[in-house]
């Protein structure tokens, strides 16, 4: 028997897998953080791709606006805007005349005790910090996206700015291909009207975790920030336990193609074939807060298990389904067609959700390991349940049979499978290179 260890909140809990069932556990070749990320911030500070430093952009006049993520990424703003100040300071450019913005996209706004987590008590009481509100009344409409014809309007105060400086991570993300650059302005700082033209892109094929080269969520995003017209722009890859790895800055393209690079460094894993079952967590809290964070992991595994197969998901979930919308459209539509239209009539980020739930299930059944009550996660959700990872292997061999093949994931929401050699119903198909999990 192989003992295999999964993040399951703030703990762990173990699978107990046959030897000969075993192909190996599937994890990120992650880098360690750095001893000292204010140096490395600041490092990245004085060596900018593709632009001046910012101690060259800012002058004692201008009007500055600094983009943060909001709660619900892992970005560490404290860190990074402190370094910003100073250099801004360096400038001539003064505390009063700088917004610290939270990019809350569609999400809710970032509450004051949240914000002086997020950014360190010594910012708050530094510069004025104010709230993206994609529904407010003085957007600015900067312009229509050439291709995909969507409406951009922006947060006015950013719009207004003499300097913008972005600020992020770069990491994976099941729809855009990955987070960071221009995420910040789409849907970052963005209108509601123009998230929704946007994201509604996320059904199309080319949509999805990885994928840049013709993916339109992504395309629409790059010409956005490119009439944002952003000056500055500062993005960190951190790894699994939000250490920061290596910071980037200068121009948003390029910065983002650094971040991207170092990225699939980290968490592109090739995999010699696809598994009967993957067992897979998120990575503990906070990505198993939720089930509607806990999706990423979902997204993941498909590309590691055979169709027909199955997904086991060891997620807590304290938090149960983690959005209204998301659980309505799983109440309301049994037919993932219906949820297609619907979300393409009048998208909502939790229809979105329900529809990528519904499409898994098409592929794999996905039986959930949580603190989840057996009536939601079934009735709503329709998974299978189980109380104990054990019992929910016995279930998926039980499905698949007692010499089926497992891959274990235990940091899911993190790590990509590439499979190079596929082999389903007695066919091969051949690609450019075999290897095996990292």
């Amino acid at each position: 028997m192989v003992d295999a260890w999964l993040p399951y909140g703030k703990s762990e809990v173990c699978v107990r897998i046959p030897t000969r069932n075993f192909l190996g556990s599937i994890e990120p070749k992650e880098k360690p953080g750095v001893s000292d990320p204010r140096a490395e911030i600041e490092r990245a500070l004085k060596s900018p791709f593709g632009t001046k430093k910012l101690s060259e952009i800012a002058n004692l006049e201008s009007k500055v606006v600094i983009v943060v993520d909001d709660v619900t990424r892992p970005a560490p703003s404290h860190l990074m805007v402190p370094p910003i100040l100073d250099e801004l300071n360096d400038a001539g450019a003064r505390d009063e005349n700088v917004t610290v913005v939270f990019a809350c996209g569609t999400h809710r706004s970032v509450a004051p005790e949240e914000a002086l987590r997020l950014l360190g008590e010594t910012v708050v009481n530094r510069v004025k910090i104010v709230n993206h509100d994609c529904r407010a009344g003085d957007l600015v409409l900067v312009g229509t996206t050439r291709k995909h014809g969507t409406k951009v309007y922006l947060n006015r105060v950013f719009a207004e700015a003499d300097v913008k400086i972005l600020t992020g991570d770069v990491g994976l993300h099941y729809f855009a291909g990955y987070g960071g650059g221009r995420k910040s302005i789409l849907p970052g700082i963005s209108g509601e009207e123009t998230t929704k033209h946007n994201h509604v892109m996320l059904l199309g094929a080319n949509a999805k975790t990885g994928a840049l080269n013709e993916n339109p969520v992504n395309e629409d995003m790059i010409e956005a920030a490119r009439m944002a017209k952003v000056d500055f722009t500062l993005n960190v890859v951190i790894n699994s336990r939000h250490e920061l790895v290596k910071a980037f800055a200068g121009n948003v393209d390029e910065v983002f193609s650094e971040g991207v690079r170092l990225v699939d460094e980290m968490y592109r894993v090739q995999v010699d074939r696809r598994a009967d079952i993957v067992v897979v967590s998120p990575g503990g809290n906070p990505a198993d807060l939720n089930l509607f964070q806990a999706y990423k992991a979902v997204d993941n595994a498909l590309e590691a298990v055979k169709r027909g197969g199955v997904i086991v998901l060891v997620a807590e979930l304290p938090d149960g389904h983690g959005d209204q919308n998301f659980y309505d459209f799983m109440v309301k539509y049994n037919d993932l067609k219906a949820i297609e239209r619907e979300v393409r009539r009048n998208f909502v980020m939790g229809g979105a959700k329900a529809y990528y739930y519904m499409k898994a299930m098409q592929k794999a059944q996905i039986i959930l390991v949580s603190s989840m009550p057996d009536y939601y996660a079934a009735s709503v959700f329709r998974m299978k349940t189980a109380r104990a990872t054990n019992d929910a292997l016995n279930q998926a061999f039980n499905v698949t049979g007692k010499n089926a093949k497992v891959w274990t994931m235990p940091y899911g929401n993190y790590t990509l499978p590439e499979v190079r050699t596929v082999e389903e119903g007695g066919q091969q198909n051949e690609s450019v290179e075999t290897a095996t999990a990292q």
